[in-house]
């Protein structure tokens, strides 16, 4: 498996990046901010340039619902949304079953069905931040989902104080049971450590760089009040967040030095909201959510020169921006660092990234009836996690330790129990029997991704796409002439040639079409289990 980082960086500034605009550069833009790019992607972004291809990863795509499709729901009507439809009166976890695996195939739709916008990337991103798991009631985890693509590409200020009572939160942290009588620090906790601005070193018994253990006393009398309505009913249409002034501690509330001694008057339902500007007041904030936004768009290793170069240059555009999302991302997305050769495949896929580069970068897509399709999604949601990445069920509050824990990081996405799963995938998707559900058969689209792609009937253009379009950096010299013998036969490039004409000037006719679905198969097969196919 290729390192992280080969050699470090050397270019440090975010100043707008002024050099050549190719294939190369516009391939890593979008294997960055898309789980899997095109032939034709790539080929829109060099024509579009820079500007224009940051600009249309940036904006906003729309998600619709998910709807009912598995026998257990038992209210919702087939093919409709269940998200505002009650639970039964009699077995709940027959629907709840429904609408998890609902809710499992809508995700998975949803990442291959990304388009252009980086919104769904950003969604894994922020799912990892603000980690929370299924709730009780899959309209609550809903609701978190819809949350987390809202702000997305919004205010990070804003998006945490709707998540501090959203649902979903509300349960898996216990606010929902945080009172005046019972006071409950978990979210005070993560709300600091986790979710804003950092706990830093420690310097002294309870306190930490940025804040003390007085802040997150204070924070949980703050934050108490909230509780949830509707979990799991036969006759509300919804699950909401509600504020009990009974159960709000009213006291004033004050701050460590760390927080500037500040003091959080009684405010009722607003009061946590307070509380969240006044965090948000500390410079660290944007400095903890930079670094978490460089570590998962550019490279693990925060050096000292990133650190004192990067870190902060992003943070004053968050702090310049009022914490808006979009503007760090496009400054970052058009830096001289973020070219910089050397960050280049520094990064080794997750296994939604490894999946979703399989499936989106050969341009295939699940389009059968609504059962099987679902039931196909659902497959493809299982071997994210037989590979180590459950989409809505992060294993811990911090997220998945492939994202924060030194000196690993995304190595940590290989180790010995994942990457032998990582070459049956390859193996699956294209010589393989692939997904097979209800009669029909799920794999890449070998003869779609072909026709797509600049060239298709010059071997040594196909050959080139395939890398381009999988792999960072340049294969070898040998690694490329295997994967041309093998496309090939070993026969003569012209003989590709006559066969891809013949193939065309036939259609449908699967004398000439199978043999070259074999090869492209074979061909993406070697290239797909070659480790510089596991970093982007």
């Amino acid at each position: 498996m290729p390192s992280s980082v080969t050699n470090p960086p050397t270019n440090f500034s975010l100043d707008p990046y002024t050099g050549t605009w190719t294939a190369s550069q516009a391939s890593h833009l979008l294997r960055r901010a898309l789980f899997g790019p095109t032939s034709q992607q790539i080929t829109d972004a060099v024509a579009n340039g820079m500007d224009a291809t940051v600009a249309m990863l940036l904006t906003p795509k729309p998600i619709d619902l998910p709807i009912s499709y598995d026998t257990g729901e038992g209210v919702a009507t087939y093919g409709q949304p269940w998200n505002l439809t009650p639970y039964p009166a009699g077995n709940v976890e027959a629907t709840q079953t429904a609408r998890i695996k609902s809710l499992g195939a809508w995700l998975m739709k949803r990442l291959n069905n990304e388009g252009n916008s980086i919104h769904e990337k950003l969604c894994l991103f922020w799912h990892n931040h603000f980690a929370a798991p299924l709730s009780v009631d899959s309209r609550s985890t809903l609701k978190y989902h819809q949350l987390v693509h809202q702000y997305a590409l919004g205010n990070f200020k804003d998006f945490i104080k709707e998540m501090t009572i959203n649902t979903s939160m509300l349960e898996f942290q216990n606010g929902a049971t945080n009172s005046v009588y019972s006071p409950n620090e978990n979210y005070a906790r993560e709300f600091l450590e986790l979710f804003s601005i950092g706990k830093g070193l420690q310097s002294g018994p309870g306190d930490y760089s940025n804040y003390t253990e007085e802040d997150v006393a204070a924070g949980a009398k703050i934050f108490t009040g909230y509780v949830i309505q509707g979990i799991q009913s036969s006759t509300d249409n919804d699950v909401t967040s509600v504020f009990v002034p009974v159960l709000h501690d009213n006291t004033v509330k004050q701050l460590s030095y760390r927080l500037n001694n500040e003091t959080v008057n009684p405010a009722g339902q607003n009061e946590y909201a307070n509380y969240v500007d006044i965090v948000f007041q500390q410079d660290e904030v944007a400095r903890f959510i930079a670094r978490k936004l460089y570590r998962y768009f550019v490279n693990h290793d925060l050096t000292e020169d990133i650190e004192a170069s990067i870190i902060p240059a992003m943070a004053s555009v968050l702090t310049a921006n009022n914490y808006e999302v979009q503007p760090v991302l496009e400054a970052l997305f058009k830096s001289q660092h973020f070219y910089d050769v050397k960050l280049k495949g520094s990064c080794i896929k997750s296994p939604l990234e490894l999946l979703f580069s399989i499936v989106n970068g050969t341009n295939s897509s699940i389009n059968f009836d609504l059962t099987t399709t679902s039931d196909m999604y659902l497959n493809l949601y299982g071997l994210g996690d037989n590979l180590g990445q459950s989409y809505g069920q992060p294993p811990s509050v911090s997220g998945w330790t492939a994202y924060y824990q030194a000196p690993s990081f995304t190595k940590l996405w290989v180790n010995s129990t994942h990457i032998k799963t990582r070459m049956s995938v390859a193996y699956l998707f294209t010589i393989g029997a692939g997904l097979q559900i209800n009669g029909q058969t799920f794999k890449v689209n070998a003869l779609g991704f072909l026709d797509g792609l600049s060239n298709p009937s010059n071997v040594n253009s196909v050959i080139d796409d395939m890398i381009l379009i999988f792999t960072p950096r340049l294969l070898s010299t040998t690694q490329r002439t295997i994967l041309k013998t093998v496309l090939t036969g070993g026969q003569p490039d012209f003989e590709w040639t006559i066969q891809y004409n013949d193939y065309i000037n036939n259609p449908g006719d699967v004398t000439y079409s199978n043999p070259i679905k074999l090869k492209v198969e074979t061909t993406l097969m070697r290239l797909l289990i070659l480790p510089e196919c596991q970093i982007f």
